[in-house]
Parts: C-alpha cells; sequence; structure tokens
C-alpha cells in the first residue's frame, strides 16, 4: 500500500512486521495504526526463520510454575522472575490466541497439541506449527490477518531512520525509502525491529537484523539493557550460506548428539549434555572447533529415515548444502542467534523516553535473564503484544506538533563493523579484546555514514560487556570465568557509552604513539 503518510498523522506507528509487530498493530484493533516493514510484509523478518516453537505450559504433566523454574534457571540467576510469572502464565492463552487469527499448531491424531521438547526444558512444552517451521507459519498466518484488518494501515518498503524527540518524548520520526526521506507526526512509537544477529559474520539471522532499533532508542535517549547478553545457537550449519540455517534445537531435542570426526560424543560428561542450556552446550561446541576438531549433530540413530518427516526445513537446508541427515551428521558451528538485551521497558513495554514502546526481540524485558530459554522468545513477543497494545491504547495522542527539519541518515551497513564484533564479542570474551573493539568502533559511530548506527550498537554492546566482570549465561570473559555471588543489573545510555569509548580510546593513544 503506498497511502499518503503526511495524511496519518496522529496515529501509533509500530516499526517493524516480524511476529512482534503484527501481533501488536493486531491487538491495537480497531484503533488506526500504522505499520511500517521495511521490505514486503510477510517477507522479510527474523520470524519467519524460527524452526523452533512456543513454550507453553499446556501439557497434562506440566504447569507455569514448572515453566518459571525453568526459566529462570536458563537465565542464570539474572531474570526478572515477577515478569517471567507474568509471561509463562499468559502463554496458554496466548497459544489459543494465534489459533483463532489462523495459525495452524501441530496436533496429534485425537487433535491435541503435539509437543516437542527442547533444552532445558523440563517437560515437553513446545508448540509447533508445520513441523520446524513455526516462524513461517505464525508469520504467513498473521500477515493474513493484518490485510484483513482495515484498521491496519502498512507501508512497505519504508525504514525508520530517527526518533524525533522533544523534552525526553517522542513528536515523529523520519524515515526513508525508495522515494526519499518523509516524516511522520506521531507522539506514539512502537519498535519491534527484531535483533543484532547481522552485526556478526556468523548469524542465524538475516543479514538486515543490525541492531537498528537499539540505534533507534540509544540515539533518542532511551536507557538499554542487558546488551553483553548474546546468545549463540551452538547448531548453526556449518558452510559458506550466509545466513547460516539453524539446525533446530528439537533435533536434539529428538536424542540427536553431537560427535565429533573420530565420532566420539564430547559433551557426554557435561551436565545435562546436548540437553544443557545453550550458552553451556555452544561453549563446548566453541572449546572443541578450537581445540581442531570438527563438530557434528548425528540424528542416525535416533531418527534415521523420521528425520525428512519431522524436520522437513532441516532437510531441505541440509540437501542444499550436499548433506542428508538422515544419512549423514551434520557440519555444525555457533552462530549469533537472539539478543536477551535491548530496550529498557516496564510490565507494559515503555521504554525511559516518553510515548516510545518496544516488544520482541529490541525489547528488554527481563525474561531471559542472562540466557534464554529455548522457544521462549515467541512466547515473549506474543504476550508482551497484548500489554503494549494496551499501554499504547490508553496514551493519548497529544496534539500535533510542528516537526523541525532533519537529514535522512543513510541505510545502515554493517560489512565495516563485522570483522571487529566478531572477533571481540563472540562465545568467548576478554577484556583486552573488548577495550579495542570500543574504542575502534567510536569514531566509526560518530561518522554519520552507513556504519555508524551498527557501530554505534557495537560499541554500547563493548561497553556493557566490559562493566560485567563476570560470567554468566551467554556472557563469558576469559579474563573473568566465575560467575558472581549476586548478578548485578545492567543499564547504559548513550551518553555513558561514549564517554565511556572516548575514555579507553584516549587511555590507548599513549599507547600507541609510543609504539
Amino acid at each position: 500500500m503506498s497511502p499518503d503518510i503526511h495524511d496519518l498523522a496522529g496515529r501509533p506507528v509500530v516499526v517493524g512486521a516480524g511476529i512482534a509487530g503484527l501481533m501488536t498493530a493486531l491487538m491495537l484493533a480497531p484503533m488506526p495504526v500504522l505499520l511500517l516493514s521495511a521490505g514486503p510484509l510477510g517477507g522479510s523478518s527474523s520470524s519467519e526463520l524460527a524452526q523452533g516453537g512456543m513454550a507453553a505450559a499446556v501439557g497434562a504433566d506440566d504447569s507455569p510454575e514448572l515453566h518459571l523454574a525453568d526459566t529462570l534457571a536458563a537465565g542464570d540467576g539474572h531474570g526478572d522472575a515477577g515478569m517471567a510469572k507474568r509471561i509463562v502464565e499468559a502463554a496458554p492463552a496466548a497459544v489459543e490466541r494465534l489459533a483463532v487469527l489462523g495459525a495452524r499448531f501441530d496436533r496429534t491424531a485425537e487433535g491435541a497439541l503435539r509437543l516437542g521438547l527442547e533444552a532445558a526444558h523440563s517437560r515437553r512444552r513446545i508448540v509447533h506449527a508445520a513441523g520446524d517451521a513455526t516462524g513461517r507459519e505464525l508469520v504467513h498466518a498473521l500477515t493474513a490477518a493484518v490485510r484483513r484488518t482495515s484498521s491496519i494501515t502498512v507501508i512497505e518498503g519504508v525504514e525508520a531512520r530517527r526518533l524525533l524527540v522533544d523534552d525526553n518524548a517522542v513528536i515523529g520520526l523520519l524515515a526513508g525509502g525508495p522515494v526519499g526521506s518523509t516524516t511522520i507526526a506521531t507522539r506514539r512509537v512502537v519498535l519491534a525491529t527484531g535483533g543484532i544477529g547481522g552485526l556478526f559474520l556468523d548469524t542465524t539471522n538475516p543479514l538486515g537484523s543490525i541492531g537498528q532499533g537499539l540505534a533507534l532508542a540509544a540515539r533518542a535517549g532511551a536507557e538499554l539493557a542487558d546488551l553483553e547478553f548474546v546468545q549463540f545457537h551452538p547448531t548453526a550449519l556449518a558452510g559458506t550460506a550466509r545466513p547460516m540455517p539453524l539446525v533446530s534445537e528439537a533435533v536434539r531435542g529428538e536424542g540427536a548428539v553431537l560427535i565429533d570426526e573420530h565420532g566420539r560424543r564430547f559433551l557426554a560428561g557435561t551436565p545435562g549434555a546436548e540437553l544443557a542450556s545453550r550458552d553451556v552446550v555452544a561453549r563446548g561446541v566453541w572449546h572443541h572447533l578450537a581445540a581442531g576438531h570438527r563438530v557434528f549433530l548425528d540424528a542416525r540413530q535416533c531418527l534415521g529415515a523420521r528425520f525428512a518427516e519431522r524436520f522437513p526445513a532441516v532437510t531441505a537446508l541440509g540437501r542444499r548444502a550436499g548433506i542428508d541427515p538422515v544419512s549423514e551428521p551434520i557440519p555444525v558451528r555457533p552462530a549469533a542467534h537472539y539478543h536477551m538485551g535491548g530496550v529498557a521497558v516496564d510490565a507494559q513495554g515503555r521504554s525511559s523516553v516518553d510515548g516510545l514502546w518496544a516488544c520482541g526481540e529490541v525489547a528488554c524485558t527481563g525474561l531471559h535473564g542472562a540466557n534464554r530459554l529455548a522457544s521462549n522468545s515467541l512466547t515473549e513477543a506474543v504476550v508482551s503484544t497484548a500489554w503494549v497494545a494496551e499501554s499504547v491504547a490508553a496514551t493519548s495522542a497529544g496534539r500535533s506538533r510542528r516537526l523541525f527539519s532533519a537529514i535522512l541518515p543513510p541505510r545502515p551497513d554493517a560489512a565495516r563493523v563485522r570483522p571487529i564484533v566478531s572477533r571481540a564479542l563472540g562465545v568467548v570474551r576478554d577484556g583486552q579484546a573488548l577495550q579495542e573493539a570500543a574504542a575502534t568502533l567510536l569514531p566509526v559511530a560518530a561518522a554519520h555514514d552507513v556504519a555508524s548506527d551498527p557501530a554505534l550498537v557495537a560499541m554500547m554492546i563493548a561497553v556493557a560487556a566490559l562493566r560485567r566482570k563476570e560470567s554468566r549465561g551467554a556472557h563469558y570473559r576469559s579474563d573473568f570465568p566465575e560467575r558472581g555471588a549476586v548478578s548485578r543489573p545492567s543499564r547504559l545510555t548513550l551518553k555513558q557509552a561514549l564517554e565511556t569509548a572516548a575514555a579507553l580510546a584516549e587511555a590507548a593513544t599513549p599507547l600507541v604513539r609510543s609504539a
């Protein structure tokens, strides 16, 4: 659709059209809302690539209390127990809500939901759709629902480049697209822009997932939280394809094991083995690769000929890479997959800037703590959008403001940043590499070119990682390998990050001169 954006002033604007953005727009109906999609609707988000499902305590042997315990255990002492309780208790109803909207979940012959098991879950509670293509099915269903909803105006091919803020309150946004720049007057913006995986060379995310929502929020003055916690999926299909195809957690849930080139199951002595939390498995795989081994996921014994039926998407991805998972072990390696950090939000998804909300991966609700429990991300996205929509709807549109002129920043490109990020912010980190990364990224972030926004986000992550002098969950520092007795909060503004990075750059200058 290509309506005149100037006729839509005052409406809430949802930035991003993955599951979180689509659900927010639907939950706001019948209130008129503008939905900005950087690409074709239903065809450009990380949500589509989700092979896992939604975690919800719907089994006869399960309960929200068990789901909560697993979530907090995976979060490694850093999760918000109150928020986690609220989300897991709302999860079963969220599954029903999606079914009403048209999502076709996998069911048994008797009509009950077919439940899968994934790492660090104590029960089978993963609700899937289309086998291992849950994300694609949900995006398809929600896109169709959005198209049917007359109160939602969709603008495709348009990206938000800057939020316009006055006195710590949103008054509009600056967007860019094929026909140039435009400003949209609004006092209500919801960020649903996804994650940061595209900042890394090895990632399962679309390469355009480079933290643009975090850059928007940070430049607007919003507080960000838990930026140092980046989850690496332990079993991305090793190869040259980018994004890296994901070999779902559910494959290990069905009994697949990790072996090396000698056929040795090298995680057998680790508590939980292949079904330990993702941070533990990812580090185990990383260390084995660093020691010179190759790593494979072997499903021949547990699934064999049934692999293609249970995991059709993984089968197709493997065969395109010349591997038949039915009869061959799958070469794997860790890849950046999910960001537990994000825009710091309250229970209604409100940020520290008036009129700015966030939901989905770009937000930090506290659910995931230091390490996300498998399949809790779709659950969080669907559940939290209802609370965000309720808060947005209860907030006055206010009077239209005359927007000041602003120069449209160039479309961001992370190519220059990826090698720096991948060296310093990977599975295993150390203080010296983090300091060098923060100092190196500072001038790039300040340059106002295509790499500036990705560099700004990466610099803030490096500063947050430097501040956390311990190893916890997905954040592992070889120079501080022990877990602290108490996990401290991690909050950061752009101003604080710039000051820290500038101090690091200044401290490094004499060393450079003396060399």
